[in-house]
């Protein structure tokens, strides 16, 4: 890997993307029933939504958490912008994310072309890596929101309001470690060859 001592130093971050929209109705499980018989479950309000944009980092396995009205073109780039002021100005940070259409924007495209200017590609402040379409188990973001949902979903009965459900999912997923197997499917790289 042409960025290996990069990563392992910390000059570049290696970062997997994605999108959570926490629904006030994910507290709802599923139950058991007899077979042929429709079970009902009741979702208090499906209206009361919050979207978060999570970032894995590659070498540390450290979660990043940021809350958003919504998953858009307007709300990436304020996720990316604050990636850079986590990690600084002379970090340059590989993202790798779904095909998200605001991930592929045109407003997306301008921005990362203002912040990488003219630099030659294998310079660039922010590289942008598409994860295969439809194949949510390439990114270990995934089982993070899973983790995070089961979680809410242990506890249902201390959330009375959205509310709880949102200070639930903060607890379990802000300046958390993740070290699920998924984590590591990519290998790990602790120090340069």
């Amino acid at each position: 890997m042409q960025w290996q001592a990069a990563i392992a130093s910390g000059q570049v971050r290696v970062m997997f993307l994605d999108e959570c929209h926490l629904l006030w109705g994910d507290i709802c499980g599923y139950g058991w029933s007899r077979r042929n018989q429709r079970v009902d479950i009741e979702v208090k309000s499906t209206k009361q939504r919050q979207t978060y944009y999570g970032a894995l980092d590659y070498l540390t396995k450290n979660f990043v958490v940021q809350e958003y009205s919504a998953g858009n073109e307007d709300n990436t780039i304020a996720f990316v912008e604050y990636l850079q002021t986590c990690y600084g100005a002379s970090t340059r940070l590989i993202l790798i994310w779904d095909g998200a259409s605001y991930h592929r924007s045109g407003k997306v495209q301008q921005f990362l072309a203002q912040v990488n200017a003219d630099l030659p590609q294998d310079e660039w402040q922010i590289t942008c890596i598409r994860l295969a379409p439809n194949a949510p188990q390439q990114n270990p973001v995934e089982d993070i929101w899973l983790q995070a949902k089961q979680f809410i979903r242990k506890y249902a009965r201390l959330c009375h309001k959205f509310r709880s459900v949102k200070l639930l999912f903060h607890l379990l997923t802000h300046l958390q470690t993740f070290d699920f197997p998924k984590a590591f499917m990519y290998g790990y790289c602790s120090c340069p060859i």
